[in-house]
Order: C-alpha cells, then sequence, then structure tokens
C-alpha cells in the first residue's frame, strides 16, 4: 500500500487522537462495507478506544461509535488531525 505524505492508516491512530478519512484502499466487499458505516472521504473521525489486544477498536464517526477490526481500520487512509484543526 501507498501513503499519501502525511497520511496514515486508521490503525495506527491511538486513543484520543482525530483524521480525517482521506481513501480506501480496500476492494471489494470489503470496501463497500467500510463505505456503508460512513467512513467515506472528508469524514472526521476519532479513535475512543483500543481493546487489550489491540483488535477490535472503536471510533466515533458522523456521531456514532463504531467497531472495526484492526484489518479493516488498516484498509482507511487518514489525514491526522491536531486540536486546532477539530
Amino acid at each position: 500500500m501507498v501513503k499519501r505524505d502525511g497520511a496514515e492508516t486508521l490503525s495506527h491512530l491511538k486513543p484520543g487522537e482525530y483524521g480525517r478519512v482521506i481513501g480506501i484502499t480496500a476492494k471489494g466487499p470489503v470496501r463497500r462495507r467500510i463505505l456503508e458505516m460512513g467512513l467515506t472521504p472528508g469524514k472526521q473521525i476519532s479513535v475512543k478506544g483500543v481493546a487489550p489486544l489491540g483488535d477490535p477498536m472503536e471510533v466515533l464517526v458522523k456521531g456514532y461509535r463504531l467497531s472495526l477490526r484492526k484489518e479493516e481500520a488498516s484498509n482507511i487512509l487518514v489525514e491526522v488531525l491536531s486540536g486546532h484543526e477539530r
């Protein structure tokens, strides 16, 4: 997977960090599922928590909490946002 400058995968964000979705690298049904959950380019997200073993992770998008497997989160490219960008 080729990351854009300044981009990170959602799976690398830690609890309390914010990001803006800039792309989805998954194909087929996985891509469709991610998009149907509301993780579309331009949406702001925040990581609310990560399970003790690192999987799954809980994110907040469009006002609701969403649980994602790390494998799914690794297909979501985000621009990491600092405090003043939120």
